[in-house]
């Protein structure tokens, strides 16, 4: 047999290294296709001489295509067979991706628990990007469900990682020569700056979008994730798609930038849930909750630990879990993570 079934939970061993099949040299059609599905507007991402009066070379591209790229890597080897995606933890950007770097993914299995019903499991692993130059430009842990081939195949036995709740801030990879002593707040489109955001303090950023079945299927493509859930609508009971999670984590953060403009890097996920699934047609809202703050060594750059939440319209003012402590039924997503931003 010359196809590939793609890996089941009981394919997976602790230890187990996993380097993934076909790098991918990046450029500025990753970045336009970006910005044509999400509203994206970030300016050190938009902008060369933005960028470079920011002490970078050049503007990279957006941090979330070098997510989904080296995300999508791992699809057939890790979640072609998923339930769902659930979580990640402990991701680093550690240094920025621009046009012409080829990125490629390696992943370990760290972690491995069988359900309770014997018929899928989780499976946890870590991954890292690479550059043509071998450093290593992000890596993260993920968890996701995946179904047995064989319901009779032994259940391995239980290992569970013990995950940081968060990152630290001195733990933060600040690119190098970063500046944002001279940053200019009209071109980026807001003047909040660091000191105007209060640990507490939630921000509703207003607009919605509606999401588009075409769209979807677009960026499940250009992201090459695979996932039959993404792509094959007779793999699940009631027939629809689900929406690849990352494409609502994307609109969400480009949503953010009407209250977060200024929020311009992220560096740091620090967890992740993707609450309940999203279908075409749903329109997505959001809204930020600012957790933490702290300076950096770098010259004008504070670290801001955010929790974006998107939920579906409708859905109740900041809605985040029930008095039970489930994630309430038009939440869609919950995710921390630390951004960098002008003082």
């Amino acid at each position: 047999m010359k196809t590939n079934s793609g890996r089941f939970f009981e394919d997976y061993a602790i230890g187990q290294v996993i380097e993934h099949a076909v790098p991918r040299t990046v450029s500025g059609g990753e970045r336009a296709l970006y910005h044509a599905l999400y509203p994206a507007r970030h300016a050190l991402y938009s902008s060369d001489e933005f960028a470079q009066a920011s002490g970078l070379e050049k503007s990279p591209l957006d941090d979330l295509i070098a997510f989904h790229v080296v995300f999508g890597k791992t699809v057939p080897d890790i979640s072609l067979n998923a339930v769902a995606n659930l979580g990640y933890a402990e991701g680093r950007w550690l240094r920025p991706v621009f046009e012409g770097d080829t990125l490629r993914s390696v992943s370990e299995v760290i972690g491995l628990k069988q359900n309770s019903n014997g018929k899928s499991g989780v499976v946890w692993v870590r991954t890292t990007g690479f550059n043509q130059y071998d450093e290593a430009v992000l890596d993260y842990v993920r968890w996701v469900m995946v179904r047995k081939h064989n319901v009779d195949a032994p259940a391995p036995e239980t290992v569970i990682p013990v995950l940081a709740d968060a990152l630290e801030a001195k733990d933060l990879v600040i690119p190098e020569g970063l500046d944002f002593a001279q940053y200019n707040f009209t071109l980026a489109g807001e003047a909040h700056r660091f000191g105007d955001y209060g640990v507490g303090e939630k921000i509703d950023h207003v607009d919605g979008v509606t999401i588009e079945q075409a769209e979807h299927m677009i960026a499940t493509r250009l992201w090459q994730n695979t996932a039959k859930v993404h792509f094959d609508a007779t793999n699940r009971e009631d027939g629809k798609q689900l929406i690849y999670g990352g494409h609502v984590i994307s609109m969400a953060r480009a949503l953010s930038f009407n209250g977060l403009a200024n929020a311009q890097m992220i560096v740091g996920l620090n967890g992740g849930a993707h609450a309940n699934p999203c279908f075409a047609g749903d329109t997505v809202r959001a809204y930020s909750e600012v957790l933490d703050k702290a300076q950096t060594s770098a010259p004008g750059v504070g670290a801001i630990r955010l929790r974006l939440v998107a939920y579906k319209h409708g859905a109740p003012e900041f809605a985040l879990k029930t008095d039970a402590g489930k994630y309430h039924p038009d939440v869609l997503l919950d995710l921390d993570y630390w951004a960098l931003m002008p003082t």
